[in-house]
């Protein structure tokens, strides 16, 4: 059991390592802030503040003729009491298109709303356990999200993709070199993914030990540290056996010998490497759309929304903890099947 969490364990240590470096660059007083949700949250979560609420810092410090002569970490905590929602909303205007240190930033509505999510959980925490008297954070409002429709792959592109892995007929010569000893691998990760629907990072994640072939099933770590059991169908059993043949005869190198999917150098696969090879071959089948392997899990869950049309089953398979997710991601196809009940309802039968 303690090699099977070593990985996670490694995971969580070295966000640990860096929200601490982020944190010496934040005023003094985020501490309290990050001690207290660090029971509540994951680490990647925290690290993703500590990012966010440097940005903000940055900006007021730069923004601020008070603040311009303070060294950040030095801020006092009466500050956040002097910023105003007027503040805030100068600052997501500022985020729209910024240059820091000679490099361009954007942000677009997605990376809007989560610096502000970031700000307002922040303020919320400090308002709640009163460090502060007011909260201009909550006044402020989220920027409106424009729907975007669902990139995925259509059926016929899955089984090209799938092709396309298993021949590897469309690789450059270089690339063919590798993809002999890969294949396998290769054929077995991306059927996994489709075959599932589970995240980048949960695949990763995988020993040898979280398959049971005996119930068709992998023991995932989900977002936030839970677990959970997602089973898969007969195309995944035969993929992971045919690799897991290979793999057998493959020594890892030390601190991977548990880890299910390896790479070239024996070591876990990383999600860097993932998102190459999933780039690498889905290039081959469409070059109009931009696949990546979360797409593959949008991929899997409209597959499974069109062939049960249970949106509960949907949220629960793919680890959404509100279903209202998973609602707003297959709104399109959900108003498709609103409009296919019409051809069930006859007022008059044909004479």
């Amino acid at each position: 059991m303690k090699k099977e969490r070593a990985y996670y364990e490694n995971v969580d240590k070295k966000n640990e390592e860096r929200l601490n470096e982020v944190l010496t660059t934040l005023p003094s007083f985020c501490k309290t802030f990050f001690r207290g949700i660090e029971h509540k949250t994951a680490s990647r979560t925290r690290v993703a503040y500590a990012y966010d609420l440097g940005v903000f810092f940055d900006y007021m410090h730069d923004n601020n003729s008070m603040l311009k002569t303070m060294d950040i970490h030095n801020f006092p905590m009466s500050i956040l009491d002097a910023i105003t929602a007027e503040d805030i909303e100068d600052y997501l205007s500022y985020l729209k298109y910024y240059d820091k240190d000679g490099v361009a930033h954007s942000n677009d509505e997605r990376g809007l709303k989560r610096k502000l999510s970031s700000l307002r959980t922040f303020y919320n925490f400090m308002y709640k356990h009163e460090y502060i008297d007011t909260n201009p954070a909550a006044r402020v409002d989220m920027p409106v999200i424009h729907d975007k429709a669902i990139i995925k792959l259509d059926v016929d592109e899955v089984a090209m993709l799938l092709d396309e892995v298993e021949s590897g007929d469309s690789l450059t010569k270089s690339q063919q070199k590798y993809h002999e000893k890969t294949k396998t691998r290769d054929l077995a990760l991306v059927t996994l993914l489709l075959g599932t629907g589970i995240r980048v990072s949960e695949c990763v994640g995988l020993d040898i030990s979280d398959v049971d072939f005996k119930n068709n099933g992998i023991k995932i770590h989900r977002k936030g540290g839970n677990e959970a059991v997602v089973y898969f169908g007969e195309e995944v059993r035969e993929a992971l056996l045919n690799y897991l043949d290979e793999r057998k005869d493959i020594v890892a190198a030390d601190g991977h010998t548990d880890a299910l999917f390896l790479s070239m150098q024996n070591k876990r696969i990383s999600v860097r490497s993932v998102q190459l090879l999933v780039k690498k071959y889905s290039q081959l089948v469409t070059s109009l759309k931009h696949i990546t392997p979360h797409k593959l899990r949008s991929t899997y869950g409209t597959n499974l929304y069109r062939e049960s049309g249970d949106i509960y089953l949907v949220a629960d398979v793919l680890g959404h903890k509100d279903v209202n997710t998973t609602k707003k991601h297959y709104a399109s196809l959900e108003d498709e099947r609103r409009r296919e009940a019409v051809k069930y309802v006859h007022l008059r039968r044909d004479n």
